[in-house]
């Protein structure tokens, strides 16, 4: 994390696409639907269905309605929380998960096995179009749970796959289930901590496979809180604590989760008493943030990773001397000094520092600010003429897309502007649509604590969040390699030639290696984020 930093917080120790912060200002009236209740700000979840949840607002929302398999400790080792015991073959291939007894969804039903089996086979099912699905690949049979395009591009409606359920997946017992990965793979048990693998009650299904159309309006989870009435679109989600929970009892009795568009907005009630915990400080507000919360601006590590991505369909970014000269534009350290205040470091590799394995600074000289070079660079690559940078406007982003533009305009003698679109989703939308959205504004925390929860989602050619369309043969190789290395060490050794492959081909821009800066109202005590960036929902209590 960075060090010297121009204002001080107490410092202690998540796809998805990073938070992008609501609408209403809120009062303390509408945060105490509940006795001993707390409110944090979010923006607008994509979707509160596990296996089609990928950004972090609702991952947050996730947390407090399901109980995973697993958690990390504080040197991101899985350990089980739902499961009584994960074990596997010496292979690294055949897992079998014994269930803890006892434990009910918040409808009464009890969790068994099939409740993760019914889950894990819908979020694998191409036609459900989940966004989460890429999370199942590696269970033997996926392949065959996907819809191929009919050969000739045609109009006809693509075949059905040839199977609704993964044959890596046998249960057991009513408590004990396996699963079969294509190859071996150690890091599984971390994994299966991702959201997606998260069970679902049959109440959520009409039917064999199909989910309830409104079942994301109100999931029904296994966690420690349950939903108080629905989702209250663009404005809140209320839930309230499970009675009789048989995991670990949150200090809390409900969470109001507002719903913000915007992070100024957010941060003036968090300071006017209207919200108690707010998980990113407005760059805006870094200034006045000590002084306006004293003891109660708190940092501490994330796994987070902003970048623009280069978007490989347009051909004034294929040649990769484009792409390098504008790397060696930007004088991350300035950026990350003026425009963050020193809460964020520059980011001169592509994996996360909080990561086992990762190694500093392993971009090398394209991630050096170097103008000159970068000019000559880009001069010879025949680059274009004006740039622009596509981004979210309720993220909070636009100061220090501005500042990166006046950068690439000083460094390369270019126009270059910044494109505000209202959503993430919005963007993203553009970006499917391979429409001229110039480079693409994105941000990463991981899914599980591996450097495969980089290299993987974002760069193979089928990445769940490989938006801007990288397609490396060598590169997928050695990810794939990598995961079905005997031991993560050995992983860590394939991985880290993966990244260099990435060095040499800079489909993506890195920008900065973030903290979490969060603020919290003098109602709660006992405030601390993760390395998802997420607020431990376990610890978090009332003041006094």
């Amino acid at each position: 994390m960075p060090g010297k930093s121009p204002w001080k917080v107490a410092a202690t120790a998540t796809a998805v696409v990073l938070l992008a912060a609501g609408c209403s200002s809120g009062s303390s009236d509408d945060t105490e639907v509940l006795p001993n209740s707390i409110s944090i700000g979010i923006a607008e979840p994509t979707s509160l269905v596990p296996s089609n949840s990928i950004e972090t607002s609702g991952s947050q929302v996730l947390a407090s309605l399901f109980y995973p398999l697993v958690r990390f400790d504080a040197k991101s080792n899985p350990y089980p929380v739902a499961a009584q015991s994960i074990t596997h073959d010496k292979a690294n291939r055949v897992w079998t998960i014994r269930l803890k007894p006892g434990f009910t969804f918040s409808n009464g039903e009890p969790v068994v096995a099939d409740n993760y089996l019914d889950a894990w086979n819908y979020g694998a099912y191409g036609p459900n179009g989940q966004l989460a699905s890429y999370f199942f690949q590696r269970i033997d049979g996926f392949a065959d749970l996907q819809a191929k395009d009919p050969d000739d591009g045609g109009p006809e409606k693509a075949p059905e796959p040839k199977a609704k359920k993964l044959r890596g997946l046998k249960k057991v017992n009513n408590l004990t289930f396996t699963v079969t990965l294509t190859e071996g793979f150690a890091g599984w048990q971390s994994v299966m901590g991702y959201d997606a693998f998260f069970p679902l009650p049959k109440a959520a299904f009409s039917g064999d496979g199909v989910l309830n159309k409104d079942f994301g309006e109100a999931p029904i989870g296994n966690g420690p809180f349950k939903m108080k009435g629905t989702w209250q679109h663009d404005e809140k989600i209320v839930v309230e604590k499970v009675a009789d929970f048989k995991g670990t009892i949150p200090k809390v009795s409900g969470i109001t989760w507002k719903i913000y568009q915007d992070l100024g907005a957010q941060y003036a009630d968090l300071v006017g008493g209207n919200l108690d915990i707010e998980t990113k400080i407005p760059i805006e507000n870094l200034a006045s943030a000590s002084s306006d919360l004293g003891t109660r601006l708190a940092r501490t590590p994330s796994s987070s990773f902003s970048f623009v991505g280069f978007p490989m369909y347009d051909d004034k970014y294929k040649n990769p001397d484009v792409r390098r000269a504008l790397s060696m534009a930007i004088n991350r350290q300035e950026m990350t000094d003026q425009v963050f205040l020193g809460s964020e470091q520059p980011a001169t590799s592509f994996v996360s520092p909080q990561v086992a394995g990762a190694r500093p600074n392993s971009c090398g000289q394209w991630c050096e600010y170097n103008p000159t070079r970068a000019k000559q660079l880009y001069t010879a690559a025949n680059g274009p003429r004006d740039i622009k940078i596509s981004y979210n406007t309720d993220g909070g982003h636009k100061a220090w897309v501005d500042a990166m533009c006046n950068q690439i305009k000083a460094s390369l003698a270019v126009n270059c502007t910044g494109v505000g679109l209202p959503k993430l989703k919005d963007l993203l939308a553009k970006v499917r649509a391979k429409e001229d959205v110039g480079l693409i504004r994105l941000g990463w925390a991981m899914d599980y604590p591996l450097m495969e929860s980089y290299l993987g989602p974002l760069y193979t050619s089928d990445g769940s969040s490989n938006y801007y369309g990288y397609n490396n043969t060598t590169f997928d190789s050695l990810v794939r390699q990598g995961s079905a290395a005997p031991t993560v060490a050995q992983s860590q050794k394939l991985w880290n030639e993966a990244e260099d492959q990435l060095v040499r081909d800079m489909p993506v821009l890195p920008l900065r290696f973030g903290q979490n800066v969060f603020g919290y109202s003098e109602k709660v005590t006992d405030v601390t984020m993760d390395l998802f960036g997420k607020v431990d929902i376990y610890a978090v209590d009332i003041a006094g």
